[in-house]
């Protein structure tokens, strides 16, 4: 019944089967901000007075005033921000601007845009749209009696570089990752799907951080509802700032209450694209490298990019030994307990009389003695991720072996429960996704409780609800255990195994759209023997003496 009562307070109001959203969506941040700003005047000293008032006194905000080469003051000024601008395309912007005054003092708003040979030029009519573009790294050039103002972009500063993902490495496949920059992320995304049915979507969220989300599809592959659900939550979305995607994730996935989660995130564009190629939207966030992917399924998470580089069977062999790292990771210390504590006839006599003897100084029961050492290995792992790069990884690895020698030398605990804990943490490092390893870590203590206190009983009766409660989730209208439940045949070609490519002729069943077919039929490769070519051209050969 608490359950419940919190899943109706945390859950989303929504209805993800059909791809409606049952509440009205709020008023969007750009809304809101239209109502607080009137159109601009025609004088250019009030203008800069509003821009002024604006902007208060912040230092980066930049008024310069156009003068020709024997000092003569024209009538217009170029503001900007000098802090995410270009300062080469500023220079350039104001010569021909400078050029074109010279020419024609009176000249109009409209015929200025066509003299400056900078891109992304467009007339702007009222203050609303002037802030906004200088936000966004702009220009504005104000004329004397003129109610239009251009906006022209010059956005720069400084930026990273596209550079290998960190948490996303790979031995054989593309390097590069996505930035900080969405327009570098959408034209890394370019680069790889030359195709006009690349559609994205964008929208301002964030009262005063004004974040750029852009949608990413390919029409006529995804479903045309799970892009029209993902806008709709989207647009529903009223709050002050987005400042990662993981904000944007929290506020439009399914289930509220759940450790697993339900959209993937990525710093790799080839997986991106070929997520969308699959039929899947891609959510980018401007302000951080990591893009969202849904609607998505438990297995997912366990794929990586790197198995579509490589040959088929290796692909199989690396998922089964994620899978098997994955149920070492979240029921080995369990299974150990429950045994250890309960059910000892399950140890064979050598190895029990070996346990036994390792366990007789150790004052613990084994369930204190595994929560203690999986919470000291938390305690280390966390602490090598929050050092100074160059003494975290030493810290942690040492700290480990030291505190772990200490401690079985001390009789605070056995060396069974060392090799316990330290392959559990080895096999949760093996799961590609970050979020499932997290969620797999938490759950494994809640498994460990039930096993002290009931034994195998207590693991059985804590994996049943467990699976009961993935087969209820969904993603985005996409059953969460696709394709077991329910279950679709075509789609364990790409499950735990993985088949060639020239047999994967379809894309997943219900994450695709109208096309649902990868390539063409008989893609099964044949060689020029079978075609009898080199056995002729062999006989053509003369003989050797």
């Amino acid at each position: 019944m608490l359950f419940n009562r919190l899943k109706k307070v945390f859950a989303p109001a929504r209805n993800s089967e059909n791809g409606q959203n049952k509440h009205k969506p709020k008023k969007t941040t750009e809304e809101h901000q239209k109502s607080a700003f009137v159109p601009l005047s025609s004088s250019l000293d009030s203008n800069l007075s509003t821009l002024r008032a604006i902007f208060g006194k912040s230092p980066d905000f930049v008024i310069n005033e156009l003068k020709t080469d024997d000092d003569h003051a024209l009538p217009a000024v170029v503001c900007c921000i000098d802090s995410i601008i270009d300062n080469a395309l500023l220079t350039d912007l104001m010569e021909a601007v400078i050029a074109a005054l010279s020419t024609e003092k009176n000249i109009s708003a409209a015929n200025l845009k066509s003299k400056i040979p900078t891109g992304h030029v467009k007339p702007l009519y009222s203050e609303e749209e002037a802030v906004r573009t200088l936000l966004a790294g702009g220009a504005l050039i104000l004329l004397k009696n003129d109610n239009c103002i251009l906006g022209a972009s010059i956005a720069g500063g400084v930026r990273r570089s596209v550079e290998e993902p960190t948490s996303q490495t790979v031995i054989r496949g593309p390097k590069e990752g996505f930035t900080e920059d969405i327009s570098v992320n959408l034209a890394l995304l370019r680069r790889r799907l030359k195709t006009p049915d690349l559609k994205f979507e964008q929208h301002i969220i964030g009262t005063y951080t004004q974040t750029r989300v852009v949608v990413a599809y390919l029409d006529g592959i995804v479903r045309p509802e799970v892009v029209k659900e993902v806008n709709a939550r989207l647009m529903a979305i009223d709050t002050d700032s987005i400042l990662e995607s993981g904000y944007i994730e929290e506020f439009i996935q399914d289930a509220a209450i759940t450790p697993f989660p339900t959209m993937l995130n990525t710093e790799r564009p080839d997986t991106l694209a070929g997520s969308l190629l699959d039929g899947m939207v891609g959510i980018l966030v401007d302000g951080t490298p990591f893009v969202l992917i849904a609607p998505v399924t438990f297995f997912n998470f366990f794929q990586s990019s790197e198995d579509y580089y490589q040959r088929y069977d290796i692909s199989t062999f690396l998922r089964a030994i994620r899978l098997m790292s994955f149920f070492v990771a979240l029921l080995l210390p369990s299974l150990y307990i429950a045994i250890t504590t309960f059910q000892q006839e399950m140890i064979p006599t050598t190895l029990l009389i070996t346990l036994a003897g390792q366990r007789e100084g150790t004052p613990l029961p084994a369930l204190y003695e595994a929560l203690a050492m999986e919470l000291i290995f938390e305690v280390i792992r966390e602490a090598g991720v929050r050092m100074p790069r160059v003494i975290g990884p030493a810290i942690s690895i040492v700290g480990a072996l030291v505190l772990g020698q200490a401690a079985v030398q001390a009789g605070l605990v056995s060396g069974a429960m060392v090799i316990v804990v330290s392959f559990t943490a080895i096999a949760n490092f093996v799961i590609p996704s970050i979020n499932m390893a997290s969620a797999v870590r938490l759950v494994r203590f809640i498994l460990m409780i039930l096993a002290g206190t009931f034994g195998l009983f207590g693991i059985l009766a804590g994996l049943i609800p467990l699976l009961a409660h993935l087969v209820s989730l969904r993603s985005f209208g996409i059953n969460y255990f696709m394709p077991y439940a329910p279950y679709f045949k075509s789609n364990l070609k790409d499950l735990l195994l993985r088949v060639p490519w020239w047999a994967m002729k379809t894309r997943p069943n219900r994450k695709a759209g109208p096309n649902k077919f990868r390539q063409a039929p008989n893609q099964y490769p044949t060689s020029s023997d079978e075609a009898g070519v080199w056995q002729a051209e062999d006989k053509q050969q003369p003989k050797e003496n």
